[in-house]
């Protein structure tokens, strides 16, 4: 589902690039869900410049109301084979868990100043609780998130949550335990300090993998859930395919500030426009290139017994589109970002495609005859925590 911010909506249901209309039946009983984005940037405007003034008349305070509506407006705007997506939270049960997250905020500053010796306290608690906020979030999105009347879900055990993060909070537990010895041991721990940090970079992929099979192995509808069959081999590939991505990029600038030293022009201007493609390589070239990868990896390895989702996002149609938000964010002060949201949105959801069977009718009328299958309540849900995770 997301990830990053509002890609969320569609988890289980995709996009086709052939015909944008609604259903093209396949070979083999089976049947693609063509997927259209019909949100615009003027109607997100709107939204976001009056949720932005509300937010900072109210102290914050009118932030998940502000939220409810966003993810509103782009999921009724999803329509899938015909049918657009619902959104069903009740802001003010989201207000009620952003008023948990805002008092232990306030009660962190406060022991923080009061008894900075004990402000560790407040991150363990926070740490512990982590994961079971994180299943409680993407179990209150897909629980308020329906098609064609029947609601989604998240059914992975919150004991898989917190074996998900086991390995970051070991290594966490170990930076915590070796910080204060490096000072006193000197050079011989500050090196294991650094051998630690390595690992830690080397267990990222697999660190995320685990996050994203136990994510991606939860999100249930209509009696199917999903799981994701990815080997780890896969997210080391990518890392390092990413790497080599922002290696070669580093290198033709290099080569480039080596080719005009060469003929002579290598005032400061030129310096400096190097410098400023060295860091924008990260937000223009890395980051899509990252985020098509890992979509296209990601759902393309996503299914359930009747479902198949497959993803086939271009890098160069996303690098032309961000690299176009981007220019039109700084050239307008950032009020082109309303804009720019909806056009990546419409990228990634539209490079999907849903295959499910024949039957789909009598499949989704079936899971809606079930008790609490249509529109039902949306019990348990932990303080109507969202959190966009």
């Amino acid at each position: 589902m997301k990830n990053n911010g509002d890609f969320a909506p569609t988890e289980l249901l995709g996009s086709g690039e052939g015909g944008r209309g609604g259903e093209a039946h396949g070979a083999g009983g089976h049947q693609n869900l063509d997927i259209r984005f019909t949100g615009s940037g003027s109607e997100y405007f709107r939204i976001w410049i009056v949720n932005l003034l509300l937010i900072l008349v109210t102290l914050s305070l009118y932030w998940p109301f502000a939220r409810a509506r966003r993810i509103a407006n782009f999921q009724n705007n999803t329509v899938v084979g015909g049918h657009a997506l619902g959104f069903h939270a009740d802001p003010w049960k989201m207000f009620r868990g952003y008023l948990v997250v805002l008092a232990f905020s306030i009660a962190y500053t406060a022991v923080s100043e009061l008894a900075p010796g004990i402000s560790w306290l407040p991150i363990l608690f926070l740490a512990a609780l982590w994961p079971a906020l994180w299943r409680a979030s993407l179990h209150f999105r897909l629980r308020n998130t329906s098609w064609r009347g029947v609601r989604m879900a998240f059914n992975s055990p919150l004991a898989g949550a917190y074996g998900a993060f086991v390995p970051f909070y070991v290594l966490a537990l170990l930076y915590v335990v070796s910080a204060p010895s490096s000072i006193l041991l000197g050079p011989a721990v500050a090196i294991g300090m650094g051998l630690l940090t390595l690992l830690a970079v080397l267990m990222l992929p697999w660190f995320v993998l685990r996050l994203k099979r136990y994510q991606h192995g939860g999100y249930a509808y209509a009696g199917e859930q999903t799981r994701l069959d990815l080997p780890v081999r896969s997210f080391y590939g990518l890392s390092l395919k990413s790497m080599g991505v922002l290696v070669l990029g580093a290198a033709a600038l290099v080569a480039l500030g080596f080719a005009f030293k060469r003929v002579g022009s290598t005032g400061p201007l030129v310096w400096v426009a190097l410098l400023a493609g060295l860091y924008l390589l990260t937000p223009l070239v890395l980051l899509p290139y990252t985020t098509v990868r890992l979509q296209n990896l990601i759902w393309s390895n996503t299914s359930s017994p009747r479902i198949r989702i497959h993803s086939q996002l271009r890098f160069v149609d996303y690098f032309k589109i961000n690299a176009l938000n981007w220019l039109l964010i700084l050239v307008t002060l950032g009020f082109y970002w309303p804009f720019a949201k909806v056009r990546a949105a419409r990228a990634r959801l539209e490079a999907i495609t849903l295959e499910v069977p024949d039957d789909v009718d009598a499949w989704v009328a079936q899971a809606q005859s079930r008790k609490g299958g249509v529109l039902g309540d949306a019990a348990g849900d932990f303080f109507g925590f969202d959190m966009g995770l």
